[in-house]
């Protein structure tokens, strides 16, 4: 099995949590031995959270997806933002707060879940009064934690792991745009998605009746 950042190899990654008979968990509740938390922090593109979050419904798989009210990427108050956020409730995911630390604004279109965005140290795990922090104890801990940030496993892919059902419990932290961009680096990739939101920067140009020609 080739570990690429890719759609392939995503699926291979939740056929790897049935093999290993893991359960697809929410962060509404303390995970549980046997819980799979799929977390996806949606910090630059909405269409490659849709991709993903199809991907794993097609797979009878659930996630949260966390995102963010003030992105410089997308603007989820957008028409785009609104669908994207109807899609995902449609396909059966959760949806939490990708919140920039220290203004923490949960409105109803988020669960009461949150995921700081590039946290510092110091109040990264500290819980909340009113919703869930992601790396809170209880709900984080190394040896249960898996992330792909820029495109690196930093203790190694975990499919070999999940197959195995070697991990008590895991929260599996990955970001849509690692996957569903090509790139064999994260230069690559994100080249790749800007050459995406190229093609539907033209396509909004056109929407909002700018005339090109």
């Amino acid at each position: 099995m080739a570990c690429g950042f890719d759609l392939v190899h995503y699926r291979e990654l939740l056929d790897a949590a049935r093999a290993g008979a893991y359960r697809f968990a929410a962060f509404d509740r303390p995970p549980r031995p046997g819980d799979l938390l799929l977390r996806h922090d949606v910090d630059l593109s909405l269409a490659a959270a849709v991709a993903l979050a199809e991907l794993e419904a097609e797979a009878g798989a659930t996630a949260t997806y966390f995102l963010m009210t003030e992105s410089v990427f997308y603007n989820l108050a957008s028409k785009e933002g609104e669908a994207t956020l109807a899609r995902l409730r449609e396909l059966g995911h959760r949806v939490g707060l990708h919140a920039v630390y220290p203004r923490l604004e949960l409105d109803d279109r988020f669960d009461p879940v949150l995921a700081w965005h590039n946290p510092d140290p110091e109040f990264m795990r500290e819980p909340l009064d009113d919703a869930v922090n992601v790396m809170q104890p209880g709900y984080f801990d190394p040896d249960h934690y898996r992330s792909d940030s820029n495109q690196h496993w930093r203790s190694g892919c975990p499919h070999g792991e999940l197959a195995a059902g070697g991990f008590e419990w895991l929260q599996l932290l990955t970001h849509p745009e690692i996957w569903a961009y090509p790139g064999a680096t994260m230069r690559e990739t994100m080249l790749a998605m800007l050459d995406a939101e190229r093609a539907r920067d033209l396509q909004r140009l056109a929407d909002d009746r700018i005339d090109l020609i």
